[in-house]
């Protein structure tokens, strides 16, 4: 199990705005996805596959309607989905929202 942070995504209420922000703050590279509603976010040098140095994770920002949570979402790899939501029960955490399905990841 890595345990890494892979992903994560960021849920707004005003697209613009908040486009405005996380590039003004960050100088993060933005790009919307055509008929998503979903806008990628590159944090740091990237390629077709990803970013390109050690230490970036990318994203993406979507409408908090749109959103599984009303948070902020992280993504952790891990080596079975099922054991991990086992241990986070086991050491006093609970499931906000449950496995699913993401579609086919490269």
């Amino acid at each position: 199990m890595s345990g890494r942070v892979v992903h994560f995504e960021i849920p707004y209420e005003d697209g613009d705005r908040a486009q405005q922000f996380y590039e003004g703050a960050f100088g993060w590279q933005l790009q919307g996805v055509p008929g998503m509603g979903y806008v990628l976010a590159s944090t740091g040098p990237t390629g077709d596959r990803g970013p390109t140095e050690p230490g970036f994770v990318n994203g993406g920002m979507l409408r908090r309607s749109d959103s599984p949570s009303p948070g902020p979402v992280v993504v952790v790899d891990v080596e079975s989905i099922d054991e991990a939501l086992e241990r986070i029960g086991e050491l006093g955490g609970s499931t906000v929202v449950g496995k699913t399905p993401v579609g086919p990841m490269v």
